[in-house]
């Protein structure tokens, strides 16, 4: 269970980063933010990795739930494109994310 709880961090914290990128184009102060939300991410990773999660499973659903939390976000925050097509993408992602899951759990 705090392997998940860790896994939760690290994506927040790597979206935070993510999503910061784009607000540091026009006030630089928000490369902190950036920084910040990478290191800890990684930090919060590596402390997944420790709780015995396979890294296959705890990079997987990071970068997966990156992509979707990120593309969302990026839709609500800078009013970004995103169409049926790569919504459908982030649907794939999912349930590839799914199946990575369920194939380690055997």
């Amino acid at each position: 269970m705090k392997g998940w709880l860790f896994l939760a961090g690290a994506i927040l914290l790597e979206v935070s980063g993510s999503l910061s990128l784009k607000a540091a184009l026009s006030a630089p102060g928000w490369y902190a933010v950036v920084v910040t939300g990478y290191v800890g991410a990684f930090v919060l990773l590596s402390a997944t990795l420790r709780t015995g999660m396979p890294l296959g499973v705890a990079y997987g659903i990071w970068a997966a739930a990156g992509v979707a939390l990120t593309a969302v976000l990026g839709r609500i925050l800078f009013k970004e494109a995103l169409t049926w097509l790569m919504g459908f993408g982030i649907i794939l992602i999912i349930g590839g994310v799914l199946l990575v899951e369920m194939g380690a759990a055997h």
